[in-house]
Order: structure tokens, then sequence, then C-alpha cells
């Protein structure tokens, strides 16, 4: 072959190649632009598809509209028409229970209380009216109450079961009632439809269902602390400016959202002890008879505690400077503590500790219950609390047929015939009518005030004689009770602001190793079930103070011992439920047996948290409620 042709044949290898080459970076480039365009694409479908779907349904909504005929527009409607017409009314409130209490406080709580059955007092229970049609063919029925707090699961007669740690915020409902009423109608013919005249859909009736509310707002009147102050009713009002109407946020609703109001009076030149009760009206109202306007001694100190029937319970001032100047909190940061709230407690216990520091003031022993040859109980005793020790007040009031409340006095229960008193259910009450009184035992008591002098408990005094009488260990709030937690988590902060309110020592480092959460499950374990166990042959002979719970005063116990355990996360540190409930089908407790076996709390969740540890954050928690509040108290105590 010549030069040329190899020559010739070498370039034209060459030029191929390179056409090769350059076709590949377009074949590449044309494959991408392929790629972006089928994007672009899919990109544009979807943006457009769902407008133009709109549009479609719109005019075919349309198109459907003006093809129905309603049978109301082609209709006259005469005065006397013959229609069935069905309206529905439902009362729904919340009332404490043991489950109730979870009572959850049921939050609980807990989120909540039922009445207590008092003795000598009958808590009536009130019911908001139902509102029916004329000629009501069905009577309205109550359908049992759902609760906010560990209720235990009722059981068949006779059989066994550990009351479980449900919810329990217990709303009462009425049933619809039906009305039939008589109007006679003119009726017009139906069109006929067409092709173009589809027949509508008839739509599908909703009832709305009404929500138990379980929290309300107290308005503290200007100056609480003074006499003025004092005989000034506090108004009990919805939250968020509901009426009390639609809230369900009044006194004659007492059972399920009554609030009650406590003071003590210090006279620090002599160390003098008085009590007053504070009247609560629904807003709106005027009282049943004018309160009792107080002679307090010069320099008087003055403290007052709230307690509440519901779940949570917040201060409102009646001026702006109300709660400034009755140094009154209801929690700390807007993280409430629920059904307690308090004015002027800390200030209260210092002056307090000063005068008996002085010998001006003495605090009578609790004294030995001759029952039982023991120490009487004191609202610190792990012989009788529950997961939230001391809460609420012992405040009694008379409510009316027509809803008003006057202050409790021998005047005005002579002035207001009919009028039945209302309590707060409380550990403060079980103490003093209750356990007090079975054991032999008398509470301390101071003048009452309101009731010309006649001798009246407060949870102040109940609180003063536990902290002299009450040996170790002493139940003092626990971290894990739920009214101090802050976003269901522990917070020392707000336990201590809580414990200041009441006069209990603050959680220090020195006393951290025998005051954790662990620990109270196991003083309350260890302690209560043995006495409980041992005294139940005498508690039996006594009423329930809330018969919902259990059928005598021992079965109340020891329920709401087991609901405590569930509700604080006992379970949570090694330890096991130390009661058996025996219920009834309504869910009453009957009976109880017990493992009286000590135990011993181990660390619990996140570590920390077991006998000499500082303490963790909480286990899962079983009751539900606004914020981390539940039906405060399972039992309604």
């Amino acid at each position: 072959m010549s030069y040329r042709r190899v020559a010739k044949s070498y370039r034209r290898s060459i030029a191929r190649r390179y056409r090769q080459l350059e076709e590949r970076p377009r074949r590449r480039l044309a494959a991408v632009a392929g790629l972006m365009v089928v994007v672009l694409a899919v990109g544009m479908a979807l943006l457009i598809a769902p407008h133009f779907a709109a549009t479609l349904s719109a005019s075919s909504n349309a198109n459907l509209a003006s093809a129905c005929v309603s049978p109301s527009a082609s209709a006259s409607v005469s005065p006397s028409a013959s229609a069935s017409v069905t309206p529905a009314t439902a009362i729904a409130g919340a009332t404490a229970t043991s489950a109730a209490a979870t009572g959850a406080r049921v939050p609980g709580g807990r989120h909540r209380h039922f009445p207590i059955a008092v003795p000598s007092l009958t808590a009536p229970v009130a019911t908001a009216p139902a509102t029916t049609g004329p000629a009501t063919t069905a009577p309205a029925t109550t359908a049992p109450s759902t609760t906010a707090s560990a209720i235990p699961a009722p059981t068949s007669p006779g059989t066994t079961a550990t009351a479980a740690p449900t919810s329990t915020a217990v709303a009462t409902v009425t049933p619809t009632t039906t009305a039939t009423a008589t109007p006679t109608t003119t009726a017009v013919p139906a069109p006929t439809p067409t092709a173009a005249s589809t027949p509508c859909p008839s739509p599908t009736p909703t009832t709305p269902v009404a929500a138990a509310n379980t929290s309300c707002a107290i308005i503290v009147p200007a100056d609480p602390l003074s006499a003025t102050g004092l005989a000034t009713p506090w108004q009990l009002t919805g939250t968020d400016g509901a009426t009390p109407e639609a809230s369900g946020c009044n006194m004659a609703n007492n059972a399920n959202l009554g609030a009650f109001v406590q003071a003590t009076i210090l006279n620090p030149a002599n160390g003098a002890l008085q009590v007053y009760e504070p009247l609560v009206i629904t807003q709106g109202t005027t009282p049943a008879a004018a309160p009792v306007v107080p002679t307090l001694p010069a320099g008087a100190i003055v403290t007052i505690d709230v307690g509440f029937n519901g779940t949570s319970l917040s201060q409102v001032g009646a001026t702006p400077d109300a709660l400034q100047q009755g140094k009154c909190v209801d929690g700390l940061n807007g993280s409430i503590f629920g059904q307690v709230s308090f004015c002027n407690g800390a200030a209260f216990f210092r002056a307090a500790h000063r005068a008996e520091a002085q010998g001006k003031l003495v605090v009578p022993s609790a004294g030995i219950s001759p029952k039982t040859g023991q120490a009487c109980p004191t609202t610190r005793d792990f012989n009788m609390v529950d997961q939230d020790p001391s809460d609420n007040v012992t405040t009694a009031y008379l409510l009316t047929a027509a809803g008003l409340t006057a202050q409790d006095n021998a005047a005005n229960a002579a002035a207001l015939a009919g009028a039945t008193p209302i309590v707060n259910g409380s550990d403060n009450k079980l103490l003093a009518a209750f356990l007090d009184p079975i054991l032999g035992c008398t509470p301390f008591q101071a003048p009452d005030l309101s009731a010309d002098g006649t001798p009246g408990t407060s949870q102040v005094l109940n609180e003063m004689s536990a902290a002299r009488s009450q040996a170790a260990p002493a139940a003092l709030i626990p971290e894990n009770d739920e009214m101090v937690l802050v976003n269901n988590a522990f917070s020392v902060a707000k336990t201590n602001l809580y414990r200041s309110e009441i006069g209990q020592p603050l959680i220090r480092f020195r006393n951290s190793r025998r005051d954790t959460p662990a620990m109270f499950c196991q003083n309350m374990v260890n302690i209560q079930t043995p006495f409980l166990n041992t005294s139940q042959a005498l508690l039996a002979t006594d009423a329930s103070p809330v018969p919902a719970v259990g059928n005598n005063l021992f079965t109340f116990l020891a329920n709401r011992l087991s609901m405590s355990f569930a509700n604080l996360g006992c379970q949570n540190y090694g330890l096991t439920n130390p009661v058996t409930v025996t219920l009834d089908v309504n869910g009453v407790a009957t009976a109880a047996t017990f493992t009286t076996m000590p135990q011993t709390a181990t660390a619990g969740p996140g570590g920390g948290t077991g006998p000499g540890g500082p303490g963790g954050p909480p286990g899962p928690r079983h009751r539900r409620g606004r914020h981390h509040h539940r039906l405060m108290d399972p039992s309604g105590m």
C-alpha cells in the first residue's frame, strides 16, 4: 500500500474517532435535557391538577346545589304544624370519685370530688337544671360518671381486682330527652326530580357532645387579708371569661366544681389563734345571708387557703392589686397547683414559729388514741396520707334551693330553712371529721369568727398540729405529687413553694436522703398497709366519706391507698401495690386484703431515686387532664 493511501486511511480513522467523541456529549446533553423536560412537565401537572380538580368540583357542586330542591324552601309553615322535635339536653359536670380523684388531682386530677358524706352534714348532689321541651316523653336518666383519676374498673360482685389507675374526670351526663311538639304544616308537593335535578343526599345530623368542665377561676376580693376583705365574698366563675352558666362553675354545682376558702388568724402579741371562713358565691349572685364582719386583733397576721372540688382553680384579682395585697399564689410561673391555692402562707408560718419560740403560742399534742394505743393521726402521718397530703380545706357553707350560699353558722341555719351544708373533699376533712372521731382523738381547734366563736378546724391548724406531734418519718408533699409537677417533670421550686405555704420543711440537701419520691412511696406502703390491716374492724364501723369509693371508712381508705400507689408511679421504684380490692358491680370497694411484708424502694427512671438518692425524673403518668393536671385526688379526699 502506498504512503498516501495509508495516510488517508489514518486520517479517516481519526475523524471517525473524533465524531464519536463529539456525539457522546451531545447524547448525554440530550438525555439530561429530556429528563429536565419530564420533571418540569410532572411538576406543572402537580401544580395545575388540584386547581383544575377544585374548579371542576366547585362547578359540579354548584350545579348539584342548583339542581337540589330544599323541602323547606317550598313549604309554608303555619303556627300549628305536626312535627316531632327532638332537642338534646346534656348536663356535664366533674364530680369526684375514688377513681375520680382519680380520683386525675384528674390530674388528675384530681380532675373530681364526689360529695363528701360528713357526719351530720349532708352534701347535696347539685345538678344543673335540665332544659327539656314541652311534653317530655322520655325521662332523663343519669349516666355513670366518667372520672379523671384512677378509678378501679368495676368487676362482678365478689370478684377481686386491683384498682386500675385510670384517668377520671367525673362527668355526669343527662341523656337526650325527646320532646314532641305539635305545630301544623301546610305541605307543598315536592318537585319531581328530572335529569337535571338529582336528589340531594340527606346530611347525617350530628349531636354535639357536652364535655365535662373541670377548671374554674375564683375572683379574690381587694385587701383579702383585712377584716373587710375577709367579709367580702370570693366569686366563682369560668376561666377565660366563660360565664358560670356556660362553664358550670357555680356553687350550686358544688359536688363537681364548688370552691371553698378558709382563713387562719394569728395575734402576734399573745399567740392566740382564730379561724374564719370567707364566703364563696357564684359570680353574678348575692349571698343568701350577709357574711359576718370579723373583728381582728391589732397587727393580726392572716393566711388563707383555698380548696376546690374540681381539678384546676386559678386565682383572679377583683382589682389589679388584689393578688399582690394578699400575697396570693396558685402555682409557679403559670403552672398552677390545681385544686389548691394560698394567700400569705409563708409569712404566717414564719410568724407562728416566732411566736412558738417566744413561748406565746403553744400547740397542743395530738395525743394518743384510746382505741389503738398509738399516736393520734396528723396530716403528715403515713398511716392516712394519699398522693397529695394535706390538700384542700375543712370549710362548710350553707346552700339554698335557689343556689345561693351563706356561711355555716347557727344564725344562718335558723334563718335559711331547708339550706344544706356543702363541704370541700379534703384530707383535712377526712382527719377532722372521720379519723379523729373514730379513733377517739380531737383535732386542733380555734374560735371560728364566722360562727360566733364556736371551735373550728382549719388546714393550717392541722399542719401546725402535725409539725408539733408527727414523729419521723413525716409525710411531706412529695415531688411526684402531680400538684407540684411542671410539664410532667419534678420541680423542686414548685414543691418548695407549695410546702412553704402550708408550713412544711423545704427540700434541702440535708434532708433529701429521707425525702424523695421513692422514699414517700416506700413509707406509704410499709406504714399505712399494716395500720389498715390491723385497724380494719374498727374502721369498718364508720361511714364512708365517699360512698362511691368504698362502702365504709375501711374500704374507702384501702381503695384510696391502692389508687395513690398507682397515681404516684410507685411501681417505678421497684414496689408492688400491697392492696387487693374487691369491687361490686358499681366499682365500689366492699373488701380489701393486704400484703404486709415490708418493701424496699429501688432507683427509679433516670436513676438516683432510691433510698439515699436525690430524686430523679418521674415515671409514666396515669392520669389525664389540663396541662399536666389530672384529677388531683383519686378518692375525692
